[in-house]
Parts: C-alpha cells; sequence; structure tokens
C-alpha cells in the first residue's frame, strides 16, 4: 500500500509540473520575445545600416562593453547554453543566478553589436533561468528525482521561441546535454513548455519562417542520395575542425584578460569585415548570419566565394568567442552547415541548390552539437518543407558516423548511464 501511495504521489506530482511547465514556458516566451526585439530590431539593425567605418568598428565595441559588463556584474564567464548544459549534469548545484543578468547584458552588448554568435545561447539561458526559479519556488511539489525538471522546460521554450520552432526546443534541451543519449522522464512538461514559449513569441513576432527555402521535393533521384551522404561526411569533418577552433577559442578567452582579449577579437572581426567586403561586396561576417543563408540561396553563387565566405565565418565566430563574447552556437553551425551544403550542389551541378543548403544544415548542426534528431527537426520545421527530411537524416546519421567523440561543448557526456566526465 505504501509503495502503490508513492506511486500516486509521484504521478500527481508529475502532472502539476506540466502545469507549471506551461506557465514557465509563456513567461519565457515572453522574455525572449523582448530580447530578440531588443537585441536585433534596434541594435543589431542599426548597426548594419551605419556606415561601412562604424559597422567595421562595432563588434570591437561591443566586446569591451561585455568584458565591462561581466567583470563588474557576471563573474569572468559569458556562458550561456554551455552554463545550462554544466548545470544539468551537476545534481546538487542549480543554474547559478547571480550572473545571470551580467551575461544577458553581455550578450546583447555582443549580438547587437553584430557579434558572429547566435541568440539561441541566451534564449536557452532565460528559459533555464526561469524555470529554475520555478522550481526553486514550487520545491515543496518535487519531492521525486526530477530537481532539472522546469530548468530543462524552460531550455527547450528558448529555444522554441527563438526558432519558431516547438518540436525542436523540446527535443534540443533533452539531447543536448548528452552527445547519444537523450534526457529521460522529462518529455512532456519540455514539449507543453515549448509549445506555451512558441505561441507567446509568435503571437507577438509572427510565424514567418526562418529559413525562406522554397521547393518541397518528394522524389530523390541516385545524385541527390549520394549527395547527402558526401554532405554528411564532409561536414561531420569540417564540423570536427570547428568544434576544436570552438573549444580553443573558449580555452583562450578564459585564460586572457578580459579587455585584451576583447580589443585582439574586435580588430579581428573588423579585419573581417573589410576582406567581406572586398571579396563579396556584402557585410556577411556581422550578426548571427541568417542574411549569409538568405544569399547564399542565390544559384549565380560560385563554389569559390561560398567557401570563402564559410571560412570567413567560422573565423567570425571563433574570434567573437575567444573575444570573451556572449551568444549561441546553435546559429553558426547552421549558416556554416548551409554554406558548405550549397558548395557541394554546386560543385556536383546539382540543379536544386536549395535541397543541399538544407541538407548541409541538418549535418553540421546535428554533428557540431552532437543533436542529429534535434537538428532534422529543425531542417522541417525552420522551413516549412518536411520533404526535406529524409536527406536531412542521411546527411546527418552520416556526419554523427564521423564526427567522433568532438563537440563544441565540452559539458556533454556521451550517455546518461555512463559517469558524468566532460566530453573531448
Amino acid at each position: 500500500m505504501r509503495r502503490r501511495d508513492q506511486i500516486k504521489a509521484i504521478g500527481r506530482q508529475y502532472r502539476q509540473s506540466v502545469f507549471l511547465a506551461a506557465a514557465v514556458g509563456a513567461l519565457t516566451g515572453l522574455v525572449v520575445a523582448f530580447y530578440d526585439e531588443l537585441v536585433v530590431e534596434h541594435m543589431l539593425k542599426a548597426v548594419l545600416e551605419a556606415p561601412l567605418w562604424v559597422a567595421a568598428f562595432m563588434p570591437l565595441v561591443g566586446l569591451l562593453v561585455a568584458a565591462i559588463i561581466v567583470q563588474w556584474v557576471g563573474g569572468s564567464s559569458t556562458e550561456t547554453a554551455d552554463a545550462y548544459i554544466r548545470s544539468f549534469h551537476d545534481p546538487n548545484r542549480d543554474l547559478d543566478h547571480r550572473p545571470l543578468l551580467g551575461r544577458l547584458a553581455a550578450s546583447v552588448a555582443t549580438l547587437g553589436s553584430g557579434g558572429a554568435m547566435g541568440l539561441e545561447g541566451p534564449s536557452v539561458y532565460i528559459g533555464a533561468g526561469i524555470g529554475s526559479q520555478f522550481q526553486r519556488r514550487f520545491a515543496r511539489l518535487f519531492t521525486f528525482d526530477h530537481p532539472k525538471l522546469l530548468m530543462v522546460a524552460g531550455a527547450a521554450a528558448g529555444v522554441a521561441a527563438i526558432f519558431k520552432t516547438p518540436a525542436t526546443g523540446a527535443i534540443f534541451a533533452l539531447e543536448v546535454p548528452y552527445q547519444g543519449d537523450l534526457a529521460r522522464r522529462m518529455l512532456l512538461p519540455a514539449l507543453v513548455a515549448a509549445a506555451s514559449g512558441y505561441l507567446v513569441f509568435v503571437s507577438i513576432e509572427g510565424t514567418d519562417r526562418l529559413l525562406p527555402v522554397t521547393g518541397a521535393p518528394d522524389i530523390f533521384d541516385l545524385r541527390d542520395l549520394g549527395g547527402a551522404i558526401v554532405v554528411g561526411v564532409g561536414a561531420g569533418l569540417l564540423a570536427r575542425g570547428f568544434a576544436k577552433l570552438i573549444r580553443e577559442a573558449k580555452a583562450l578567452a578564459q585564460r586572457t584578460h578580459p579587455y585584451l582579449r576583447a580589443l585582439v577579437g574586435g580588430l579581428l572581426l573588423a579585419g573581417l569585415f573589410g576582406i567581406c567586403r572586398a571579396a563579396i561586396g556584402e557585410s556577411l561576417t556581422l550578426g548571427p548570419g541568417f542574411d549569409a543563408v538568405e544569399w547564399a540561396l542565390d544559384p549565380s553563387r560560385g563554389v569559390g566565394v561560398l567557401l570563402a565566405l564559410f571560412m570567413l565565418r567560422a573565423v567570425a565566430t571563433s574570434a567573437t568567442v575567444a573575444g570573451g563574447g556572449a551568444g549561441g552556437l546553435f546559429v553558426p553551425l547552421v549558416v556554416a552547415g548551409a554554406l558548405f551544403g550549397r558548395a557541394v550542389g554546386g560543385i556536383i551541378g546539382a540543379v536544386d541548390t536549395t535541397l543541399f543548403l538544407v541538407i548541409g544544415v541538418a549535418a553540421f548542426l546535428g554533428a557540431g552539437y552532437r543533436v542529429p534528431l534535434a537538428a532534422v527537426m529543425f531542417v522541417a520545421e525552420s522551413t516549412g518543407r518536411p520533404g526535406f527530411v529524409v536527406p536531412g537524416v542521411i546527411a546527418a546519421v552520416a556526419a554523427e558516423l564521423v564526427m567522433g567523440r568532438s563537440s563544441v561543448s565540452v559539458y556533454q557526456v556521451a550517455a546518461s548511464d555512463e559517469p558524468e566526465e566532460p566530453a573531448q
């Protein structure tokens, strides 16, 4: 009887957590909408419309401001998504709320000035922070073994909101703590929070698709499917290099004086901006990079210039990270995958350049963050074209097989039943 009562109590608490997850998601969606409006529509838009010499040096200003903020408010680290992953694996430690406002302010300075990172990292951090606060406030409802449940739900809502992809948000929050597993017994709260976060966000920002691609392939020939394997293997190998570059940039940022790293990183970004303007005629090294994806959709772009932009964006993201910038790596992986996939499509003479661009996203994102399931779902939701899923799955699996133990996050572990040791 005692065992039966315990099971009933756990079930009742779990149902209560679902309702709390809906509230966490809604609040996260509201805060992320405000964050997105501030960073993208006001700050970044002003940078992109500024005179070229101003735009070139604004990332330097942003990195210096971020360094000042973090030093005086948020401690010594600018981790956002990594902070979520690290907290997930520490059962005795809640998400540290002391540096929350400082890191978010540093991310506003970084991303609003044109730093080459994404808004999803701060969005995950916002949601995880809100979820942790809810879990602490309603701790009496969580006597069973789910100390991170609402933190995961909040992270799911953050991704769902900023990308307008509810299923991707839930899957990413469950998948990203591990390299080959999913967080267990947290699915329903994550789904509910992702849905409510998405609904609140799109009611404010609209439902426009994130990736403006066209076409919905229903039948694939051998060149398409073989090309998906080629893209997957190539993306996996390049993602290993990209992950190593990012890890080295993070390590460099940790051992370098904040103002020195901001100065060097900002000057490097200014140089990359000048090279991009001279070689391509566009300011495509600034900001998260979705304008680079839209630029790559033009079928007239040559393979050489696509690969050149791939390298410029990879170095720009690394410079932003090494300079102490606060932001996410999900979007840089998406942009890198789009450029690489589009280049492969050009090499093999594919008529449908959109197809290879999209499967490049699935492969590079899935490999770099070790989230193949979330990557494939992201492709389907962000394009509104589920027909891309099959080649996306092939490419993501191929990329995962050659990725090894590499990842852009050092805090992931291999699986939930293995010792909690950081990935290499």
